[in-house]
């Protein structure tokens, strides 16, 4: 029996009116930051892919629907401390003009909803779709500023490398790669951080549904970042072919834009073929084995 299901009707209705006026309030407090949050998604590409992120995580609630039935409600007031803890970063970040603050307070007023309404165990089956959630929030300047240039470098001397397997000659000053027929350089657009972050939110789906180790979990997850360097590269080395071999003018528009999307499907077979090699490396029945 569900501890909700000792509770007269009258005390369900005033629990019930409790969380709609909490929610509310919370709803009035965070508007701002949400229509914010989706409008830096829309105009930024690097962060286009948190528009589907809380789709996601519905999902994955979703899915785990049958086990939330067969929990009991047991409301704790911790979840109420975790609210004043939210409302405390939703201050910092509007006083420090923050907004990755207010944002991921968002994410911790609603982890303290859940638990003061549903109990630690409630929370404990949403953990994991609600960890998602931090998915959709952009880095913060200082740090997407720190990731960018080495993400420029790092894709420039991998291509670099690459197109001198091929025998063009290339020459490569900072981001700049020079060919004979043309220069490329690796702008803060193609630092392969867009990709980057939607391969994670994908890894981080993969594993969560075709995983249950935690280990494993994390190293699908963490692969997603050598694979997504490697395909940047892969994609800067075959503009740098085609503007060599073909025209300059094919290695820009809408070949480059094909071969983004392109070189992202080959990513994500990629993540797939690791998964299988981490299968036949660690087999499953070894690790389900008793020791």
């Amino acid at each position: 029996m569900r501890v909700l299901d000792k509770f007269s009707e009258a005390q369900i209705l005033k629990f019930s009116v409790q969380a709609l006026l909490l929610v509310g309030v919370l709803l009035a407090l965070y508007l701002h930051v949400v229509e914010s949050l989706f409008a830096q998604c829309w105009r930024d590409p690097n962060f286009s892919h948190g528009f589907l992120v809380p789709f996601l995580s519905a999902w994955m609630l979703w899915n785990n629907r049958e086990k939330f039935k067969q929990q009991s409600l047991v409301p704790n007031w911790w979840g109420l401390l975790v609210v004043l803890g939210a409302m405390g970063l939703l201050v910092v970040g509007a006083l420090g003009a923050e907004n990755f603050l207010s944002r991921t307070s968002l994410l911790f007023a609603l982890a303290g909803i859940t638990i003061f309404f549903g109990g630690w165990a409630i929370f404990r089956l949403a953990f994991y779709p609600w960890l998602v959630l931090f998915l959709m929030i952009p880095l913060p300047v200082i740090i997407y500023n720190r990731i960018t240039l080495p993400l420029q470098l790092m894709a420039s001397r991998l291509a670099t490398s690459l197109l001198d397997l091929t025998g063009v000659p290339v020459l490569r000053e900072g981001n700049i790669i020079h060919l004979p027929a043309i220069s490329l350089e690796v702008a803060e657009a193609c630092s392969g951080l867009r990709s980057l972050m939607a391969l994670i939110t994908i890894a981080v789906i993969y594993a969560y549904q075709f995983e249950r180790k935690a280990w494993r979990r994390v190293a699908l997850i963490l692969s997603a970042i050598p694979i997504a360097v490697l395909a940047n590269g892969l994609r800067i080395m075959g503009s740098g072919l085609l503007g060599q071999y073909w025209s300059p003018d094919k290695a820009r528009g809408f070949f480059h834009e094909f071969s983004g999307l392109l070189v992202f499907c080959a990513s994500c077979l990629l993540l797939w073929m690791f998964h299988l090699v981490l299968d036949y490396v660690v087999p499953k029945r070894l690790q389900e084995s008793p020791a």
